[in-house]
């Protein structure tokens, strides 16, 4: 019999195998964001449309080709969330803490909705871990955004990966920024695409993002906004980089990136990752500020900055340098009943157990103990206890170290959550002892 259906092209399902390297990407990134003082916000999945026409850009790719709009029930259009930013800004706007103490540090795990060609890292269903600062207009704000970034990708030890950071500009200064594109492409209007022809008028700096070949060529020579910051600007990017430099942190300056969001303003960054895995390379993590943001949705000045990192991109990096993911514990011991009675007993045993913070198993299907040692196995329990009659009897099992062969005597009355702990912090303790040595070595 076929399936009726699949999942959808552009999505993947994260099988149980594999949630705990996303479980762990998602708790190193959050812990690390907390220490920086960003606690975790959850926002919809959906919002209606016009937050991202007016926050995103209409001039956007985003906008114009990838989000996934429709109506509902009550004629509204509706939106499923293409980035997060937008969002957690119309939440903290919405619930009024932007009236309270400032800056605001706020932190996220989201799924987003963008209908693209499906490829390596880059899905129709993705998704990012995000960090939004409310309230801080400073470069330090700035360097502190991208430390946060750095020590993220530090932590994960991944390979081959550059910063790049450059400034846009603010609104005032970017006026003659356009203007200067503007008469640029007007000379190459031939070449561009239809798309670039429309940017043209509207917005000329969504050229320098456009992903055709022809316009990235043409837009290779074209002007560049460092050469057009105003006093202000110029004087802010010049203090993001003393503040990086001060940290310790390496960076490039690369004064073709925009971004491809239009509520960015001044310091714009990309963490640039060079991996097979990803065709070459990608942005595995990319923000800046926007210090019009606020205000654009109706809430009062205010200015603001953050970044995206995407989770995808970042997961096939990590497997591509081999990165070695925590393993998870799906059983630390296996109690195999023989007979009904031992089944009662067993089922009381891993319950204790469990409710010890124990992970423990036993039969739920009635197979027999050469079946039940064969599903143990399979489950890599790191102990094995066989409960018969002869165990109910003595109350005394056999527990079996299936790494090392070793079998240790437990009392099933007593001790037995004592003796699983001892024996699981010696494992710690001699971990922590081959470390050492190893680093002695080296």
């Amino acid at each position: 019999m076929e399936l009726i259906t699949k999942a959808p092209r552009g999505t993947q399902d994260v099988l149980p195998g594999a949630s705990s390297e996303w479980q762990h990407i998602e708790r190193t990134a959050l812990s690390i964001a907390e220490d920086y003082g960003f606690r975790e916000i959850r926002t919809p999945v959906f919002e209606h449309t016009e937050l991202f026409q007016r926050s995103v850009g209409e001039t956007t790719d985003v906008v114009q080709k990838e989000m996934y709009t429709f109506e509902d029930k009550g004629n509204r259009s509706i939106t499923l969330r293409p980035e997060g930013t937008a969002g957690a800004a119309r939440a903290v706007l919405e619930n009024g803490l932007i009236g309270g103490a400032l800056p605001l540090k706020v932190s996220y795990v989201t799924a987003c909705y963008r209908y693209e060609k499906p490829q390596a890292g880059r899905l129709r269903e993705f998704h990012q871990f995000g960090v939004e600062m409310f309230g801080a207009s400073a470069p330090t704000a700035d360097a502190e955004v991208i430390a946060l970034g750095a020590a993220i990708l530090e932590e994960f030890k991944v390979p081959n990966i550059t910063l790049y950071i450059n400034s846009i500009g603010c609104p005032e200064c970017r006026k003659k920024y356009q203007e200067a594109l503007k008469e640029y492409f007007t000379a190459h209007k031939g070449d561009l695409c239809e798309t670039c022809l429309g940017r043209l008028e509207r917005n000329p700096m969504r050229i320098l993002d456009c992903k055709s070949k022809v316009c990235s060529a043409i837009a290779e020579k074209a002007p560049v906004i460092l050469d057009y910051l105003c006093e202000e600007c110029q004087t802010h990017f010049d203090g993001v980089q003393d503040c990086l430099k001060a940290a310790g942190i390496a960076y490039k300056i690369d004064p073709r990136i925009v971004r491809g969001l239009d509520y960015y303003t001044r310091t714009v960054f990309e963490f640039v990752s060079r991996s097979d895995a990803l065709g070459s390379q990608a942005t595995v993590c990319g923000g800046g500020r926007y210090d019009g943001l606020i205000e654009e949705l109706g809430g009062p000045q205010t200015p603001a900055l953050g970044f995206g990192m995407g989770l995808e991109r970042l997961l096939l990096t990590l497997k591509d340098a081999g990165y070695a993911f925590p393993k998870s514990s799906v059983c630390e011991v296996y109690f195999a009943p023989m007979g009904d009675k031992a089944v009662k007993e067993c089922f009381a045993l891993v319950t204790q157990l469990r409710n010890g913070g124990v992970s423990a198993q036993t039969d739920v299907v009635g197979r027999g103990l050469k079946a039940q040692m064969k599903y143990a196995d399979k489950l890599g329990a790191r102990y094995t206890v066989v409960v018969g009659d002869n165990e109910l009897e003595t109350r005394k099992a056999q527990l079996k170290d299936m790494q090392t062969g070793t079998i240790t005597e437990v009392d099933l009355d007593d001790g037995l959550y004592t003796t699983l702990y001892n024996l699981s912090l010696d494992r710690q303790l001699a971990g922590v002892a081959e470390m050492l040595g190893q680093v002695a070595e080296n």
